[in-house]
């Protein structure tokens, strides 16, 4: 603690708990959620070519995300980015794009960790089949979404903690999700069935009636929500050790570990159930195993899930609460979101309105949030940060770069490319929300910016 006694935040992360973090966040239930949404996106098991160019742009955009927060560690990942880049320049522009990160993000952000309450409310039911049985409307109870609400709210509260105790519990949380994947992945090797990886005669053959790669935008989408999380780390840079060293290391670890662990997953998956099956389960996890060893067997492995699913979203809440800690903190966001607990050195306001926010969410339809939040970050996020390491490069030689990628432009364009695709692939209501948050985002900043400066000019004038 400084000598003058004001909370900090502490420097409690090493390697093993910052790719912990990670991992926890890219695993979750995404894997065990989306193995239908993508399948039916192109019709067959030839979606697996969607987790393999997802893949590589996540890996492409990792190296952007490794070489900005060895640079800028801080809080707030892409806020910091774009606050120290485009920022500085103390221009009406450079104020905006931090400002409008943190407005989108309010949305994505909340939409991701909502998910994983909505994605594992079905694995509940299917463990509790009676609260099913009471269900006539066709979706979820009203009474799971309150649950799933409920839940939001009680990972919020359990990360009152100190980082340092908290980076702890992750190692832990995703020792049980890795054995949770290992557990899919050793079970459906022991029971593989090649003939059922066989691509459908008419999407690669002469009777073939549309195109092999249709679809791959829509799958892409779905595998790049899933892999969602490889920068959890860079949100917590000023709470990491040796950040330089740490945050491309934890990373390009845990981008290339999950890479390996979804496509084995996904195959073997696949090569127990039929796709065809397969692509209109939602619990496709536990029918996997029950398939396997039966019913009791199963419901045991759904308890894996959703203790991965804990994982998942105790990972992400920790690290977006300082998000808009670290705006609050430099003047870009309400001050009330730039306090920390004089004890246990954490953002309050800032973990308990995500926390509650999340909650709302949870009462929304699945795809719709999934669509959501992997669409309305892509502009203001991960295209704006491309541009804002080009920046970097280019304009401010004063900052060190302990980090840099190979082949560099190369990795940026790939992912710059990627991004375009995927925004440009989502379907027209996404892409108008999308548009909708930024045009909102602008319009705010504006009136906010206005009233700033009357405030001022009154406060000179007494």
């Amino acid at each position: 603690m400084p000598s003058n006694g004001t909370p900090h935040l502490d420097r409690g992360l090493g390697l093993l708990q910052a790719t912990s973090l990670n991992l926890s966040n890219m695993v979750g239930i995404g894997p065990f959620i989306t193995i239908p949404g993508f399948i039916a996106a192109m019709n067959g098991p030839h979606a697996l070519i969607a987790w393999v160019a997802a893949a590589v742009l996540v890996i492409c955009d990792g190296l952007v995300w490794s070489e900005l927060g060895a640079a800028l560690p801080g809080s707030g990942g892409t806020y910091h980015f774009l606050r120290e880049t485009f920022g500085r320049t103390n221009s009406w522009w450079g104020r905006l794009m931090p400002f409008l990160f943190i407005w989108q993000f309010l949305v994505s952000g909340t939409l991701e960790l909502a998910s994983g309450y909505i994605g594992a409310a079905p694995y509940v039911l299917y463990m509790f089949p009676v609260f099913q049985s009471q269900n006539t409307s066709g979706g979820l109870p009203l009474g799971v979404k309150c649950m799933a609400a409920g839940c939001a709210i009680a990972v919020t509260l359990a990360l009152c903690r100190r980082t340092r105790v908290v980076g702890w519990v992750s190692v832990v949380l995703v020792a049980g999700t890795l054995l949770t994947v290992l557990t899919v992945i050793v079970s459906g090797l022991m029971h593989f069935d090649y003939r059922l990886l066989t691509w459908p005669a008419d999407v690669f053959g002469p009777k073939a009636t549309r195109s092999p790669l249709a679809g791959l935008g829509g799958a892409m989408t779905i595998a790049i929500y899933d892999y969602l999380g490889y920068y959890n780390v860079c949100h917590l840079g000023e709470e990491v050790r040796d950040p330089g060293r740490t945050i491309p290391r934890a990373v390009l670890i845990s981008v290339v570990l999950i890479a390996v662990l979804y496509l084995t997953m996904n195959t073997a998956i696949i090569a127990v159930v039929p796709w065809q099956e397969a692509m209109k389960s939602q619990t496709i996890a536990a029918d996997f195993m029950e398939r396997l060893f039966g019913r009791p067997v199963a419901v045991t492995f759904t308890a894996l899930i959703l203790w991965s699913v804990v994982a998942c979203v105790f990972a992400m809440t920790l690290g977006y609460s300082r998000i808009p800690f670290a705006a609050a903190r430099n003047g870009d966001f309400f001050p009330v979101f730039g306090q920390l607990d004089a004890r246990g050195h954490y953002p309050t306001w800032s973990l308990l309105a995500l926390g509650g926010l999340t909650a709302v969410f949870c009462f929304l339809p699945l795809q719709v949030v999934i669509d959501a939040a992997v669409t309305v970050r892509i502009l203001i996020q991960f295209v704006a940060q491309i541009a804002a390491l080009d920046w970097l490069r280019r304009k401010r030689p004063d900052v060190a770069l302990p980090f840099r990628m190979k082949l560099y432009p190369l990795p940026s364009l790939i992912a710059l490319c990627g991004w375009f695709f995927v925004f440009g692939s989502s379907n027209l209501k996404t892409r108008v929300a999308a548009l909708a948050v930024v045009l909102s985002g602008v319009i705010v900043f504006a009136v906010w910016q206005a009233l700033s400066r009357r405030h001022s000019g009154a406060g000179l004038a007494k």
